[in-house]
């Protein structure tokens, strides 16, 4: 997907999304061990999958594309954001780490929502140029 940014790394919502995964490793390594292959890997896998839709979105051909991709990633950001509330709930984060990753994953999803308006304008002066 060119012309928004050369590489999804370019993305300023991509880079955002890598911070949130790894703050879900270092808060994930405090829980129980019980909940190694629970909790911690479902939130793990949710953090992780952030990123990397917008990755393969971002590597697909068109915009309609892209935005499917955006789509899911917001999808993982709801995830994420219940099993960050849950987490807590239960103990195993410190209410400060909670409100970090619930503030952050908040930003990511308005940005997301931008870019996609952003892509759907791109989409509507394209078929208006046709």
């Amino acid at each position: 997907m060119s012309g928004l940014a050369r590489s999804y790394r370019d993305l300023v919502v991509w880079q955002r999304a890598m911070t949130v995964a790894h703050a879900v490793y270092q808060a994930t390594s405090r829980f129980p061990a019980s909940e190694k292959f629970g909790l911690v890997n479902q939130m793990r896998r949710a953090a992780v999958s952030i990123s990397s839709n917008l990755a393969e979105g971002h590597a697909r051909s068109g915009a309609a594309e892209f935005q499917y991709f955006i789509s899911v990633t917001r999808g993982s950001i709801a995830e994420l954001e219940t099993q960050v509330l849950l987490s807590a709930d239960l103990e195993f984060l410190d209410l400060e780490i909670k409100d970090d990753l619930l503030a952050r994953l908040d930003e990511i999803g308005k940005m997301l929502r931008g870019l996609d308006r952003a892509l759907q304008q791109r989409r509507s002066e394209s078929s208006r140029q046709r």
